[in-house]
C-alpha cells in the first residue's frame, strides 16, 4: 500500500511541473493553424541569395561551450577561438580527380531497388538519387532538387535526410514531424533563432541558407511530405564499455578496419551499421549503431520518466528536469505539435539539448525547453538520448539492410 501511495504521489508531483511547463509552452507558441505563409521567406542578410553584399552577414556572438559533449557534434577536440565551420560546396557532378572515371560512372545497384545510379549520380546534391521511389510518396521538388532561388547552390533536402526524411547522426529526421513544428524550425532558421553551439559544424549554415531560400510553397510541401510518412527504427543502441575505433568524416564517425577498440569514456558512438551502404550508396535501408555507456538507459529511464524526482519520508523532492512524457507524450511520440523523439539519433538529440540550453536555439518551442535542460550535465543529456533512443516505435516495422552489386 505504501508503495501505491508513493507512485500515486510521484505521478501528482509529474503532472503538476508538466502542467506548469506545459501552460509556459502555450503562451509562448505560435498558433496551431500556422502554415508556411506565416513564415517570411524574405532572404536575411548574408545570406546565399544576396553573396553580393557579404559585408551585411550577421556574425552571432560564441556561446559558453564548456562540457561541451563533443562526440555529438562529431568533434573529438575542442574548438580553437575564433574557429569555424567553412562553407559547404554546391553539389557537384565533376569526377573526382585522382579516382578512376569508369570506376565513378559504372551503374551500381541494390537488391530489391528498380534503380540504377553511378556514384557521379549518387553525389549529385540537386537530382537525388532515390532507390526505392515505392516506399513513400513522390517526392516535392524541392525535396528532390533544392529550392529554385538558389540556382547553381541548390540542393535537394533528401540529398541529406534521405528521401524517407530519417536522415543520419550528422544532420536531422525530419520525417513525422508536425507540419506546424516543422514550419516553425523553418522559420527559426531564417531568423537567426536557430543555429549550432558550435560554430565549427558547417551542415547547419548550409541549412539556414536552404531555409532562407526556400519560398512559403517550398516550405509546405516539404513539411507536408515528411509529415506524411511514419517513423520506424533506426538506430540500433547498444551498452558497452569499448568501442570501435574510428575516424571522424564529415562529422560522422566511421570505424577504422582492424584497428581495435577503445574505451567508450562516456561518450555515445554513432556510427552505420554498414559504411558503404550509408555512405557510398545513400541506401536508406541501411541504418545505424549507437554505442552508449553501461548503465546509461536505466539512468536515462529515470530522468525521462520522473524527472529524477524522488520520495524521501513523505516529502516529494524535485528532480532536475521535467519528465519527457509531460510534453512528448507517453510513447515519446509527440503530442499535437510536440515532436516524436522515441528512436531517434542519440547525436541529434544531445546537440539539441545543449544547443538550447547554451542559447543557440530561441524558438517559442525552445524557450520551454531551457527551463527543462537548464540543470542537465552533458552525461545527464547522454543518458537521456540512449534511454529515447532506444525506445522502439509503437507498431514499427524493422527495416532490411540489402546488399549491393
Amino acid at each position: 500500500m505504501q508503495t501505491r501511495v508513493r507512485a500515486i504521489v510521484l505521478a501528482l508531483g509529474c503532472f503538476i511541473l508538466g502542467a506548469v511547463s506545459q501552460h509556459f509552452y502555450d503562451a509562448h507558441r505560435r498558433p496551431d493553424n500556422q502554415t508556411a505563409s506565416a513564415v517570411s521567406s524574405k532572404p536575411a542578410p548574408g545570406s546565399l541569395v544576396e553573396e553580393k553584399n557579404p559585408a551585411s552577414a550577421i556574425v552571432p556572438e560564441p556561446l559558453d561551450l564548456t562540457g561541451e559533449p563533443l562526440w555529438a557534434y562529431g568533434f573529438d577536440t575542442p574548438a580553437k577561438p575564433g574557429e569555424k565551420a567553412k562553407p559547404q560546396g554546391a553539389p557537384s557532378r565533376s569526377l573526382r580527380p585522382g579516382q578512376d572515371p569508369a570506376e565513378q560512372t559504372r551503374l551500381r545497384h541494390l537488391d530489391g531497388s528498380p534503380a540504377a545510379y553511378s556514384l557521379v549520380d549518387i553525389r549529385d546534391g540537386q537530382n537525388v538519387v532515390d532507390w526505392f521511389p515505392n516506399e513513400h510518396p513522390p517526392m516535392p521538388d524541392v525535396v528532390a532538387h533544392g529550392p529554385v532561388r538558389l540556382g547553381a547552390l541548390k540542393r535537394g533536402c533528401a540529398s541529406c535526410h534521405l528521401p524517407t526524411g530519417k536522415g543520419r547522426p550528422e544532420n536531422a529526421a525530419p520525417v513525422a514531424l508536425p507540419i506546424t513544428y516543422f514550419i516553425r524550425q523553418i522559420g527559426d532558421f531564417r531568423s537567426g533563432l536557430r543555429r549550432t553551439a558550435d560554430p565549427r559544424k558547417p551542415n547547419t549554415n548550409t541549412m539556414i541558407e536552404l531555409a532562407k531560400a526556400m519560398t512559403d510553397d517550398e516550405v509546405q510541401a516539404a513539411a507536408q511530405y515528411f509529415g506524411s510518412m511514419p517513423w520506424t527504427p533506426w538506430v540500433r543502441v547498444v551498452e558497452t564499455n569499448a568501442v570501435p575505433k574510428t575516424r571522424i568524416s564529415g562529422n560522422l564517425f566511421l570505424p577504422l578496419p582492424e584497428a581495435g577498440s577503445e574505451p567508450i569514456a562516456g561518450r555515445i558512438i554513432e556510427m552505420p551499421e554498414n559504411e558503404e551502404q550509408a555512405e557510398t550508396y545513400r541506401n536508406p535501408h541501411s541504418g545505424f549503431v549507437a554505442y552508449v555507456p553501461i548503465g546509461s538507459i536505466e539512468k536515462g529511464k529515470d530522468l525521462v520518466t520522473t524527472g529524477g524526482t524522488r520520495i524521501i519520508g513523505d516529502k516529494i523532492v524535485q528532480g532536475k528536469t521535467t519528465p519527457c512524457a509531460t510534453c512528448h507524450g507517453p510513447d515519446l511520440m509527440g503530442v499535437a505539435d510536440v515532436p516524436p523523439i522515441a528512436g531517434r539519433s542519440p547525436s541529434y538529440l544531445v546537440r539539441q539539448l545543449f544547443d538550447m540550453q547554451r542559447g543557440a536555439r530561441n524558438g517559442a518551442s525552445a524557450q520551454l525547453m531551457k527551463l527543462v535542460v537548464a540543470n542537465l550535465t552533458a552525461d545527464d543529456m547522454g543518458a537521456i538520448a540512449a534511454y529515447v533512443s532506444s525506445q522502439r516505435p509503437p507498431a514499427a516495422v524493422r527495416t532490411t539492410v540489402v546488399a549491393s552489386r
